[in-house]
């Protein structure tokens, strides 16, 4: 909540996070859908942290090498309604040098499909969406990768799409329900459909009250996620931040 987004007018973007410090930015679709639990571990990891706002910040003023990190948060749209949200398109061509240059990026939810469609990858509605929680199936490499931290630990879930694994990406993470979860290309890129940075312990109420449509909409009781929430908070507290510092501590300069 004390992290202010950059604001319009602000063109020098190192100068207003600081140029002493390692750069983040984190570009949010909807306001609640923010870094979470990894705002703690940029934190610590010595990151200054700003935010953009899809749709409100201007995306074609940014420099998408100009930052030492770059996370894409989730939303409830599709990455491949760039006709209905031009923000999208914007989007695309923000991070696509950024990808061919392998500078360090994470996408979440969303943001992974926004990297697996700007990496040639098609994302497609699934046929039933996943929201709750459920445990990840790692593949080899997503054991020897940061992923293991969530060997065996419930994640949450909340999605109607999914991406095609992308062309040269390693698939890191699976579920019964959506067999492409996770993938990384070199140490510096890594996609997650699943939300390992949601506060759950608090702050997760905005997230029932703001997709209580989609709720409604896909039968599901937000009782029951909210009963589950506070089941895996910890766990997925402790993995998810885990996880992210690992990731943090192997990026390549």
């Amino acid at each position: 909540m004390g992290i202010a987004p950059l604001q319009p007018g602000e063109p020098q973007l190192n100068q207003a996070l600081g140029m002493n410090e390692k750069t983040s930015v984190a570009i949010r679709h909807v306001h609640f859908e923010d870094l979470g639990t990894f705002e703690a571990v940029l934190k610590t990891a010595g990151y200054a942290i700003r935010y953009l706002d899809a749709g409100f910040d201007d995306l074609e003023a940014f420099d998408p090498l100009g930052i030492d990190l770059l996370i894409l948060l989730g939303g409830p749209i599709g990455a491949y309604e760039t006709e209905t949200y031009p923000f999208l398109a914007e989007e695309l061509t923000l991070i696509r040098p950024r990808l061919a240059a392998q500078r360090p990026t994470l996408g979440i939810c969303l943001g992974a499909q926004m990297m697996a469609a700007a990496m040639g990858a098609q994302v497609k509605p699934l046929a039933i969406k996943e929201i709750g929680f459920s445990p990840l199936t790692l593949t080899g490499q997503g054991k020897q990768s940061p992923l293991r931290h969530f060997d065996g630990v419930p994640v949450l879930h909340w999605h109607g799409d999914m991406f095609d694994n992308p062309p040269r990406a390693t698939l890191l993470a699976s579920t019964e329900r959506c067999p492409h979860q996770a993938f990384s290309c070199g140490p510096n890129i890594l996609g997650l459909q699943f939300h390992p940075e949601a506060r759950l312990q608090a702050g997760f109420e905005r997230w029932l009250i703001g997709h209580a449509f989609e709720l409604a909409a896909a039968g599901i009781d937000p009782r029951d996620l909210r009963r589950e929430a506070k089941q895996f908070a910890s766990a997925l507290r402790s993995a998810g931040t885990e996880m992210f510092a690992a990731w943090l501590n192997g990026l390549e300069p």
